[in-house]
């Protein structure tokens, strides 16, 4: 959706980037909020996927 952004929270890690994300289908977040399209994600927080083997 865009570029990563610096993430300057308080409590960011030093050189962490802020991603936003798209989800395939809407998600709730952890206190029930939403449903969500799209988010702001801390880069701590996401991992990539495996990569399948052929």
């Amino acid at each position: 959706m865009g570029a990563p952004e610096p993430n300057e929270h308080v409590q960011a890690l030093s050189g962490e980037l802020l991603y936003w994300v798209t989800f395939d289908t809407p998600q709730y977040d952890s206190g029930g909020g939403g449903p969500y399209r799209k988010a702001q994600i801390w880069g701590r927080y996401l991992r990539a996927e495996p990569v399948p083997e052929a």
